[in-house]
């Protein structure tokens, strides 16, 4: 399985679901014990896999559960670990198996999010209103909501510079994503996230506007010093990342000595957007 891009949560009726896409086979692998933890309500959705392993491949469904394969994927404690996913087709076939009340609606759920990322595909446009839809739907202003989209870019410009200069997805993108971070806020990203009350939540959607403006400076000025020097290995990059993280610091820091106020703050989501942020179906 190459070539996996894009990470994100889906929204099931409220319930988080890890999924990635590949790029290469034009699938979503959808997390098996996210799904079944839906599906059941189990307290220990890992045993009840196990278990439903064992009892597909004692009736012969050996093919179905070897086409789980593993895929690391950011844990309940914000590590990457080992996972068992799954396609759209093998997912139906679990469900099968899985005597749930929201078996049916499950199933048309994973249809339309399969077809509204061809549709993505074809007019990336769509995800972009998408995004910005689901934003509004939560709670947040238009006014953040729009901050948010354009940091998305700027990410986006940055992992792709990072992948040139040979940067691997996950834990190398964690690590300088990390320098930057230190660098600006002046607190790693778990401090930074433990700051805000924060635990499987993402950290750019708990910033403020100015936190945001900063964060997307350090990014961008990270991208810029990259496609300038070239950098040739992680430590090269973690050099390049500091620097560009140490340009939004600076910001920072005139920023607190012109108003005498703190720009980091430990408000998150909710505290923010005065208690109207939500989860919310997809």
């Amino acid at each position: 399985m190459k070539k996996i891009k894009t990470k994100v949560v889906a929204i099931f009726e409220g319930n988080e679901i890890r999924r990635q896409w590949d790029g290469e086979k034009e699938l979503w692998y959808f997390s098996v014990v996210d799904v079944i933890s839906i599906l059941t309500n189990s307290d220990n959705p890992q045993v009840y896999w196990r278990v439903l392993k064992k009892r597909l491949i004692d009736e012969g469904s050996n093919e179905t559960v070897t086409k789980c394969n593993g895929l690391k994927m950011i844990a309940q404690d914000g590590k990457m670990r080992l996972t068992d996913v799954a396609d759209t087709e093998t997912l139906l076939r679990l469900i099968q198996s899985i005597p749930s009340p929201n078996a049916e609606p499950f199933k048309l759920w994973l249809a339309r999010v399969g077809y509204e990322r061809l549709e993505e595909m074809a007019d990336p446009e769509l995800a972009i209103n998408r995004a910005l839809k689901t934003y509004l739907q939560k709670g947040y202003s238009p006014e953040w909501v729009n901050q948010r989209l354009k940091s998305i870019e700027i990410r986006k410009s940055l992992t792709d510079e990072w992948e040139k200069r040979g940067v691997k997805e996950g834990l190398e993108f964690a690590i300088l994503t990390n320098e930057i971070t230190q660098a600006w806020a002046g607190m790693t990203t778990k401090e930074y996230k433990s700051y805000k009350n924060l635990k499987k939540e993402n950290l750019r959607d708990n910033m403020t506007n100015l936190e945001l403006v900063l964060n997307m400076l350090a990014e961008t000025a990270t991208t810029e010093i990259s496609e300038t020097r070239e950098p040739k290995n992680l430590d090269e990059n973690k050099i390049v990342a500091r620097e560009g993280g140490g340009i939004a610091g600076n910001a920072r820091k005139d920023i607190e000595t012109k108003t005498g106020k703190k720009v980091i703050t430990n408000k998150n989501a909710k505290m923010l957007h005065g208690g109207k942020v939500r989860k919310i179906g997809n």
